[in-house]
């Protein structure tokens, strides 16, 4: 995916601004790890990098160099000769963690773990890791060029902070307009298409949600979603259902947020409501509207945090329209802040698709 990428080039940026680094491999040979070097952009000749996997060498080799950062890749390859089991085992990343922890705080040193994640998405290896640790980051990509990194755990700043890179031959390169990448405004509406306006760590992020109703031809109808909760989608499915007055029993429903991104924000409850209830209907929605709102279990659009920003960010992107909670106008007084046109919800089934009477 890149994380062995991503921690070359943040050591060698670190090096530049004079900080000494240490680079721990224990799954690449030097020569390896110096052919990975040698693509990027920035000059690796003054790397120091070790390739070692018994944890007292390791030791020996910081506490010689005295290093400023030291990133070792990966936890699981590393083991300690003192004890039984392989490398990997719980026992052996255990104790190779504690005493690189051990170190760091004494010399002391800033410590990157690499790692390996299980089939469910956990880091794999002892619960206590991600307790001992300051900062959790999970480094996501799929078969495309984009990868994403997200902080799922930061004593130090916001959780769930997201970003976004591209993979090329010279290493990664941050994209700058994410929203951009996520978006895929059509010339003409579609049915089952919506713009939602996530808040993902302290940015919002504009995504197209993509929604396909159609009739089962199995016994049991399909449920499938791409990049939202599978629960979350049986509740607002339910929802409409009850106040809408939709029948879902006999359809297959898709759901995917576009461009490979994993949402798990609540605000984009009522975009993903339209969406199903425009696929369903094959009614096309608004595409210069966008979507914001959580969504009750009485039908109900309730409000969300960071309301200003988001639309912001819809403003900025060109935007014209915003189905928002009525909740949300009288309390922030942002009608007058926007040039966008701010139509209230108060309920989900008070949600006017093009074509329909009010």
């Amino acid at each position: 995916i890149g994380k062995s990428t991503l921690m070359l080039q943040t050591l060698l940026k670190l090096q530049q601004s004079g900080h000494k680094t240490v680079y721990v491999s224990g799954e690449e040979s030097l020569q390896q790890l110096k052919n990975r070097a040698n693509r990027l952009p920035v000059p690796s000749d003054d790397l120091l990098a070790v390739s070692e996997t018994n944890i007292e060498s390791i030791l020996h080799h910081i506490e010689k160099e005295q290093p400023d950062v030291v990133v070792a890749d990966s936890i699981q390859a590393l083991y300690n000769s003192d004890l039984s089991g392989a490398p990997g085992n719980v026992g052996q990343v255990r104790d190779c963690a504690a005493r690189l922890f051990k170190l760091a705080k004494e010399q002391p040193f800033t410590l990157f773990l690499i790692g390996h994640v299980t089939k469910d998405g956990s880091v794999a290896g002892p619960k206590i890791l991600e307790h001992l640790v300051d900062v959790v980051i999970y480094f996501e990509g799929n078969t495309q060029q984009h990868r994403i990194i997200r902080a799922v755990k930061n004593r130090f700043g916001a959780a769930n902070e997201l970003g976004v890179f591209e993979m090329r031959n010279d290493g990664l390169r941050e994209v700058s307009n994410v929203s951009g990448l996520f978006l895929n405004v059509h010339e003409q509406p579609m049915a089952g298409s919506s713009i939602v306006c996530s808040y993902e760590g302290s940015r919002p992020l504009m995504v197209e949600v993509q929604a396909l109703v159609s009739r089962s031809n199995y016994g049991t109808p399909q449920r499938t979603v791409s990049g939202f909760d599978h629960r979350r989608l049986s509740l607002i499915l339910a929802i409409l259902e009850k106040y809408c007055r939709l029948s879902f029993c006999i359809h297959d429903v898709f759901v995917k947020v576009a461009g490979g991104l994993r949402i798990e924000d609540p605000g984009i409850d009522l975009g993903v409501a339209a969406a199903l209830y425009s696929s369903r209907l094959e009614r096309p929605l608004e595409n210069d509207a966008v979507y914001i709102g959580e969504l009750g279990l009485g039908g109900e659009v309730r409000p969300v945090s960071f309301m200003e920003q988001r639309l912001g960010e819809a403003q900025k992107l060109g935007f014209r329209q915003s189905y928002l909670p009525v909740a949300s106008l009288p309390d922030t007084g942002i009608r007058k802040k926007f040039s966008l046109m701010l139509s209230p919800v108060r309920r989900v089934n008070e949600l006017l698709l093009p074509g329909e009477e009010s």
